[in-house]
C-alpha cells in the first residue's frame, strides 16, 4: 500500500500509542504519522482530544468476555468523549469453544446498548492501521481537534464505584451488576452470596454462579 500524505497543509497526523501496542507502529508508518508512545490510562490509541480506540483481536475479545475483563475495560473506556472498540478478525466463532455463543452475542450487544460504545470490525492489523489513521486524520485535520488525553473523573458517585466492583466478576455486565446489587444490597453481600443465591438473579445460571464463586474463593497465587 502506498504511503498516504496528510493534505495540502503538510501537517502530519499524530497518534499516541500505548506501549503494549508497539507492533502497530510498523503498519502506521506507511501513513507518515507522528508517533508518541505512552502508558495510556485508557484505551490503546489516542486519536484526538476526544477519540480513543481500544483494539482487540477476536481471540482477545472472547477471552476478555470469558474472564470478565471486558466490562471493566469498557467502564474505563467510557471516560473519554468518543470511545471506539475495534475488533480485529471476522471469524469470532472460531475462538469461542469455551464460552457459549449467546454469551458472545450478549457481550457485543452490551457494548453497543449498555455502554453505547461503537464497534468497528477489521479483517487484520493492516486494516486496523488504515482505520486508525483515517479517524485521526478526520479528527485532527478536518475537525481541527487537538491531540491530547482527556479523561473524565473516574467515578461520579458511590453507586458507580459499587457497580465497577461488581463488574469485575466474570461475565458481569453493568446491567447484571445492577441486578445483583438490587438483589443483595451491597457489593459485600454480592461477594458473600452462595451459588444458590446468585442463581436467583435473572441472567445468572448454574455455570456462571460457579465461575463467580471460583474467582472469589480461589486462593491468590503470588508471583515468584
Amino acid at each position: 500500500m502506498a504511503e498516504e500524505k496528510n493534505g495540502k497543509s503538510g501537517k502530519k497526523v499524530k497518534i499516541i500509542i500505548d506501549i503494549r501496542e508497539r507492533a502497530m507502529k510498523t503498519f502506521l508508518k506507511r501513513y507518515d504519522c507522528i508517533f508518541e508512545e505512552k502508558q495510556l490510562p485508557v484505551g490503546d490509541f489516542v486519536l484526538s482530544d476526544r477519540a480513543v480506540a481500544e483494539r482487540k483481536t477476536v481471540k482477545d475479545f472472547v477471552q476478555s468476555v470469558s474472564d470478565g475483563r471486558l466490562f471493566n475495560q469498557l467502564i474505563m473506556l467510557k471516560q473519554v468523549q468518543r470511545p471506539i472498540l475495534i475488533i480485529e478478525g471476522m471469524d469470532i466463532n472460531s475462538h469461542n469453544r469455551d464460552i457459549q455463543p449467546n454469551a458472545i452475542r450478549g457481550a457485543l450487544a452490551s457494548v453497543v446498548i449498555d455502554y453505547q460504545i461503537p464497534i468497528l470490525w477489521t479483517r487484520n492489523i493492516e486494516e486496523t492501521a488504515a482505520l486508525l489513521y483515517q479517524i485521526a486524520k478526520r479528527e485532527q485535520l478536518k475537525k481541527k481537534r487537538p491531540i491530547s488525553i482527556r479523561v473524565k473523573h473516574r467515578f461520579r458517585s458511590l453507586r458507580e464505584q459499587q457497580e465497577f466492583l461488581v463488574c469485575g466478576l466474570p461475565l458481569v455486565s453493568t446491567v447484571l451488576a445492577r441486578r445483583l446489587l438490587g438483589k443483595f444490597g451491597s457489593p459485600e453481600a454480592v461477594f458473600n452470596a452462595s451459588e444458590e443465591e446468585l442463581q436467583k438473579v435473572k441472567g445468572i445460571g448454574k455455570e456462571l454462579a460457579a465461575k463467580i464463586k471460583n474467582v472469589l474463593e480461589t486462593k491468590f497465587k503470588t508471583d515468584r
